[in-house]
């Protein structure tokens, strides 16, 4: 993994980095820009890991194709450290069974930038259990 280097990035690569994410977040699924992640991003969630750009692409496609009215409503952005950016979000979509549940996953994620400026890191994190979103599906938000 690309080890973030604190003192290598200008505020402003950084504050770049957080304008393009928040733009991510506002048209999520569609439309992101694959372009601020290292070719080698490390990608973690409660459902997924791995490494690589290209599967970080076929993931939010997967996303895109199964899901249904998605919204990736951002709550807030903190940086941490200086290298490091923190989303506060809940992901609303709609669930690809007969009866068209709307779920909602409250979360945050955890954005490590390398010393070219590129995401080398992204690890999201749940505010509930993998249960609690399955209970969903049945019972609503």
């Amino acid at each position: 993994m690309d080890k973030p280097m604190d003192n290598q990035l200008s505020e402003a690569a950084v504050l770049t980095v957080i304008e393009a994410v928040k733009a991510d977040y506002a048209r999520f699924p569609a439309a992101q820009s694959y372009d601020l992640y290292a070719k080698d991003v490390y990608f973690k969630d409660p459902m997924n890991e791995f490494r690589g750009v290209a599967r970080y692409q076929r993931m939010i496609g997967f996303i895109q194709q199964w899901f249904r009215h998605i919204e990736l409503e951002l709550h807030g952005v903190e940086r941490p450290q200086t290298n490091a950016i923190t989303t506060r979000w809940t992901l609303h979509f709609t669930a690809p069974t007969p009866w068209h549940p709307r779920i909602s996953i409250p979360g945050w994620s955890e954005l490590q930038l390398n010393g070219d400026g590129l995401i080398c890191s992204h690890v999201d994190y749940w505010s509930c259990s993998r249960w609690a979103v399955l209970k969903q599906l049945f019972h609503g938000p």
